[in-house]
């Protein structure tokens, strides 16, 4: 992007004159992405694309203007600064340091070294993996993306990264002839494609497909208030869903959070904290500097309990009075809204096996397949992979088609119990529209008098 520096530059100083604040972000990304159906290959996308936006604010209201024609810039330029003159607003913008920088993500084998042929040879091999015996289908998805980006603005920050991000997902869907089952799983990162070819693919299929077949024979869940045990997979979604957009200071501004006007109150048991970070370069949600040139660090969201922090963009950290913590985030034609990064309750002290011991009926809930929060409410329901039934202290029973719902403060006050690992899933967030790459984990973690449902 070092050939657009000087083109955006001019743009900016014959802007500033203008308006209060001007930025310019811009980005060149070379993607594929793969679809496979029953080991059959169904489409195929690949191709290189090159965007720039350009926001300004005037009189407390944003322009906003986007092109993929970088020689229309000066004309995107005018439309947004005739936007931002006919709207009437009240935005303020936090202060935040003039950054130059230049990162580039590690990669050991990028995407463009690898054919599109030996991409499809290992969806075939995960896909061929989780064909055992009751698995009727599979579907395999693939993508990678390499992005270029640029982002300066009228206060002096100049920014560039290079970013790499992979992901490869399965579905299998088993059936005995009565009843269908499914197992999901998914491999990806911030890296090149080491990511996929350091793994055993075909391990990571076969236990897909076993989950499947697993599932057949599970028992429906019980419904009632058991302690239960949430894997790490199910403590990142209740830590993404409950939690973590309950902080998004734009849902709080609009009046959309049961966490308004909590800061600094207990709002979960004295053994929880929780973070999002963006730093953690393992983790799929992972990005140097938001799209507003703010670096990003460790944001700890609760502490001991208590809720001591927001996730904030430059525009609403001016609301609550505090600094941008990093989480504007948006592909470059989106506006900048504030998003999770990879968002994870920290390990505690436990081992699965002290977790289990203490509990004479309970359910062990692993996995996730999707749910839903609403945070205005502060109530939650999500459905688990698969579970098992808890007798003295040791698994028992599998189950199937069980889910954990209940109330966001109750639910994260009666973690009584943290465990001593940690995993963070790869996953990807819808918001207002818009999707971004997330991590979200933790160890296992206990919870006390949760609301289990089931058909049983």
């Amino acid at each position: 992007m070092e050939e657009y520096i000087n083109l955006f530059e001019n743009v900016i100083e014959k802007t500033t004159p203008k308006v209060d604040y001007v930025d310019i972000r811009s980005g060149i990304s070379d993607s594929t992405s793969i679809l496979m159906k029953d080991g059959t290959v169904e489409e195929i996308n690949s191709g290189m694309s090159l965007g720039a936006r350009i926001r300004v604010l005037n009189n407390g209201a944003w322009g906003f203007a986007y092109t993929t024609d970088l020689s229309k810039i000066n004309d995107i330029t005018e439309t947004a600064i005739e936007l931002s003159k006919s709207l009437e607003g009240n935005v303020k913008l936090s202060e935040s340091n003039v950054i130059k920088d230049n990162v580039e993500v590690d990669v050991k084998i990028p995407f463009k070294d690898i054919s599109v042929d030996e991409k499809k040879e290992i969806m075939k091999e995960a896909s061929d993996a989780a064909t055992i015996e009751k698995v009727n289908s599979t579907t395999a998805g693939y993508s990678d993306i390499e992005t270029r980006e640029l982002f300066m603005n009228s206060e002096g920050s100049e920014i560039q990264v290079k970013t790499s991000r992979v992901r490869l997902a399965l579905n299998a869907s088993a059936t005995n002839g009565e009843i269908i089952q499914f197992g999901h799983g998914s491999l990806g990162g911030v890296k090149g494609f080491e990511v996929i070819s350091e793994k055993d693919i075909e391990e990571f299929g076969r236990n897909i497909g076993e989950k499947a077949v697993r599932l057949l024979d599970a028992k429906p869940a019980p419904s009632g208030r058991f302690p239960v045990i949430a894997d790490n997979e199910l403590t990142g979604v209740l830590i993404h869903e409950a939690l973590g957009h309950a902080v998004e200071g734009d849902l709080i501004l609009q009046n959309d959070s049961i966490l308004k006007g909590k800061l600094g109150e207990q709002i979960a048991s004295d053994i929880v904290n929780i973070f999002d970070d963006a730093t953690i370069k393992d983790g799929f949600g992972y990005y140097p500097y938001d799209v507003e040139g703010v670096k990003t660090k460790p944001n700890q969201l609760v502490k001991d309990g208590k809720l001591i922090s927001l996730l904030n963009s430059r525009e609403t950290a001016t609301e609550f009075g505090m600094q941008s913590s990093g989480n504007a985030r948006s592909i470059i034609a989106d506006k900048p809204i504030v998003r999770m990064s990879n968002t994870y309750l920290q390990p505690g002290d436990n081992s699965f096996e002290e977790l289990l011991e203490d509990i004479p009926n309970g359910i062990y809930l692993k996995g996730s397949r999707g749910g839903q929060v609403d945070t205005g409410k502060g109530i939650f329901q999500f459905n688990a992979a698969e579970g098992y039934l808890i007798e003295n202290g040791e698994l028992k029973t599998p189950l199937r088609d069980v889910s954990l719902s209940g109330n966001i403060l109750e639910t994260l006050k009666n973690i009584d119990a943290i465990g001593n690992d940690f995993k963070l899933s790869v996953g990807f967030c819808g918001k207002g529209g818009q999707t971004a790459p997330v991590g979200d984990g933790g160890p296992h973690t206990r919870i006390l008098n949760a609301l289990v449902g089931g058909m049983g």
